[in-house]
């Protein structure tokens, strides 16, 4: 049977690694796939992290499953992360929290609770987004469309063409959100733009998935969630899906959590009830490790102080860079202004390049990043900014 298989397309971002391992040249870049590196090049263990996994290895008995929504104490730290710890919506019932296998594994759960439960058909995404939004959904059985939301020409976020897009979507499709750091673009709304958006998507009877992948990583862990909480306030029902890949750096733990928000409480028991059949014929019960980490750091107060020490010592490294690369680019050349990348946040921009120049890049400076011209900064440091910041405005 299998000789009928045909070869697939390589990933467009993990297919990017592939290519990069196969270039001989020493001082070659990569900046395709999305995780963050230190200076040195390397993806750290999170000091936090490390001890907070010490004490989890000593404490630990048992090897035996979990609930199908993973560790209370998991539960908790996720919903605390998101609305805050004196939100009413920690009390009120109407949540239901299960850790998933990473942000991906979320939005999966998310996918078929919608397919499988509700009779959800269409799911919208921004133009651009993640790449994988589209395949994750489409296996779910939902049909994916875009929506305008970025702007090529100004290199920012278009609120009109954002909300003119929302009016004409129907009611009871799903429309699929970043709440902070959106990727690829990096361009995210203001406060106030988050509120409008909210109301054309409750007006309009839509149901909002949240993708919330890189809190902490554009101004601050509080400061991210502001138009999550803003727009939950005002929708009567959501789904979150967040990650602790990138703030905890548990990328290979998995680590990820669905949030579900109902209306009352009643109604959220139901939903809790379905969810569980959905994952229990998808992964059963999520994997352990990430989930202790997290709880861990939560329920011990120096250990949560160097945690979020860890997390603003990241922030401020990718942000620094963009400073940098608007003033490296700058002395370089005048034709182009980058000063764009600068007032956006989280890991990621969107260069404005050509898939030419993009392959110029690649063939002849050994610099790998998607066709789109989207970078992960943090695979940029003092160590190599320079020679990118020639390379790019060579081929400019």
């Amino acid at each position: 049977m299998f000789e009928n298989v045909e070869q697939a397309a390589p990933d467009p971002i993990l297919g990017l690694t592939e290519v990069f391992n196969q270039d001989p040249n020493v001082e070659k870049i990569n900046l395709g796939v999305g995780v963050y590196q230190d200076t040195s090049g390397k993806t750290p263990v999170l000091p936090s992290v490390k001890q907070a996994e010490a004490i989890v290895l000593e404490k630990e008995v048992s090897k035996g499953y979990l609930p199908i929504p993973g560790l209370p104490a998991y539960g908790k730290a996720v919903q605390t992360l998101l609305f805050g710890a004196d939100s009413e919506l920690l009390t009120s019932g109407r949540l239901f929290t299960a850790h998933t296998p990473g942000g991906t594994g979320a939005l999966r759960v998310a996918g078929d609770f919608l397919k499988q439960k509700t009779g959800a058909k269409k799911v919208w995404l921004t133009t651009p987004t993640w790449p994988n939004h589209g395949p994750i959904f489409a296996a779910a059985g939902l049909e994916n469309e875009g929506f305008a939301w970025y702007n090529a020409e100004t290199k920012s976020f278009d609120l009109a063409a954002a909300l003119e897009a929302i009016a004409k979507m129907p009611a009871g499709d799903i429309i699929v959100l970043h709440a902070c750091c959106h990727n690829p673009t990096g361009c995210d709304p203001t406060v106030a733009e988050w509120k409008q958006i909210a109301e054309a998507v409750a007006e309009r009877g839509l149901l909002p998935v949240i993708d919330f992948a890189y809190q902490g990583f554009a101004n601050g862990i509080e400061e991210d969630a502001e138009g999550l909480r803003l727009m939950t306030s005002i929708f009567g029902e959501a789904i979150i899906c967040s990650s602790f890949s990138k703030n905890f750096g548990l990328y290979r733990e998995r680590t990820g959590a669905v949030t579900i928000i109902s209306k009352d409480a009643d109604t959220a028991g139901k939903v809790a009830s379905q969810a569980k059949v959905v994952i229990r014929s998808n992964y059963s019960n999520p994997p352990s490790h990430g989930g202790q980490i997290v709880a861990t750091i939560f329920e011990d107060a120096a250990l949560m102080d160097m945690w979020k020490a860890d997390l603003t010592e990241m922030r401020e490294r990718i942000n620094g860079v963009r400073g940098s690369l608007v003033s490296g680019l700058a002395a370089l050349q005048s034709d182009v202004d980058f000063s764009f990348v600068a007032q956006q946040r989280g890991m990621f921009s969107l260069l404005g390049l050509s898939q030419e120049q993009v392959k110029e890049l690649r063939e002849k400076h050994s610099i790998h990043m998607v066709g789109s011209s989207r970078i992960n900064l943090a695979g940029l440091s003092e160590n190599n900014i320079e020679r990118f910041c020639k390379a790019v405005a060579s081929v400019l």
